[in-house]
């Protein structure tokens, strides 16, 4: 019997699938808090029609591409860098001085 490929055995797919599980969990939430501050009328508006499971679907949908793409896309860029990476790239930023240091320092030349 041929053994099926599960794909959450791949870290990868792991980490795209649970960022994208936070990105619905947050796009629900966000609708759901929509709905309850209701923006202008919103809640009013989408259950005032005659199917209001569309409108919900496709505002719920907008939210879901929007929160789950930018979940899994921050989580594929931060995949090259640790956790205790504090390593400066390029150049030493400058340092402020007191201006009373400055003064001394021209006096004493």
């Amino acid at each position: 019997m041929p053994r099926r490929f599960n794909f959450l055995r791949v870290p990868l797919f792991r980490l795209l699938a649970i960022n994208l599980a936070a990105g619905v969990t947050l796009a629900t939430l966000v609708v759901g808090g929509l709905l309850a501050l209701n923006p202008g009328g919103l809640r009013h508006l989408i259950f005032a029609d005659s199917s209001p499971g569309t409108a919900l679907g496709l505002l719920l949908f907008g939210f879901v591409v929007t929160f789950g793409s930018a979940a899994m896309g921050t989580a594929i860029m931060a995949m090259g860098r640790a956790a205790d990476d504090e390593e400066r790239r390029g150049p030493p930023a400058p340092v402020a001085r007191p201006a009373r240091a400055l003064a001394q320092a021209r006096h004493s030349r």
